[in-house]
């Protein structure tokens, strides 16, 4: 029994198009993991900002 990934009135285009926007939401994030791999980190933002003060500080209730 072959794998059905959807059925409707388009016949077999319908599962072509279900499966071309998989691929492409792969390959979107594909490159979105790989350019983040090459990004350079954001630890230097994290690194210049004073520490906060005891008064800074709202006290949850």
């Amino acid at each position: 029994m072959p794998v059905v990934l959807a059925h409707g009135a388009l016949g077999i285009y319908d599962e072509l198009i279900f499966a071309a926007v998989g691929v492409a939401f792969l390959v979107m994030m594909g490159v979105s993991w790989l350019r983040s791999r090459n990004a350079p980190l954001d630890d230097d933002e994290a690194a210049t900002e004073p520490a906060p003060q005891e008064g800074d500080r709202f006290r949850l209730q």
